[in-house]
């Protein structure tokens, strides 16, 4: 399993929305600087997350994105389904049935199974808050000024 840019750069704008404060609209532009991840980019991420109705956009002056789960409720799971094509080990559990001929034969299956349910049990147990309570008070800028973000 590897989780792609889009997703660690979903949930690095999740955690840095949640920061802000769920009546806080953020534009754009700042999420950009802040996280430095392109526009254009960001922009796809975010409309995926407006769609699933996790995230709430507003244009004009004054908009931008606020988040409408509260983070206590938000979780890496929650976040990774909107954004990965699958978070499973193997290709056989990429759906919700098994559609491999030599799934009731397979001797390795209930191995991938198990891994599979740990993956989606640890990822279902973070949630949002978590991050923020793990959070320095100066994260987000360096010395210089310049914005910084983890590698999620």
């Amino acid at each position: 399993m590897r989780i792609s840019t889009k997703g660690r750069y979903a949930l690095r704008v999740m955690v840095d929305l949640a920061r802000q404060g769920r009546e806080n609209y953020v534009k754009l532009q700042a999420l950009s600087a802040r996280q430095q991840i392109s526009e254009k980019y960001l922009e796809g991420i975010l409309g995926t997350l407006v769609r699933a109705k996790v995230l709430e956009g507003s244009r004009g002056k004054g908009g931008g994105y606020r988040m409408r789960c509260e983070p206590t409720e938000c979780t890496v799971w929650d976040i990774l389904k909107l954004t990965e094509t699958s978070v499973a080990p193997v290709a056989c559990l990429d759906d919700e049935e098994n559609r491999c001929e030599r799934a009731s034969t397979c001797i390795t299956l209930p191995v991938w199974k198990e891994l599979d349910s740990l993956i989606r049990g640890y990822l279902e147990s973070v949630t949002l808050d978590q991050f923020l309570r793990n959070l320095p008070e100066n994260e987000g800028v360096v010395p210089d000024g310049k914005q910084w973000s983890c590698g999620l």
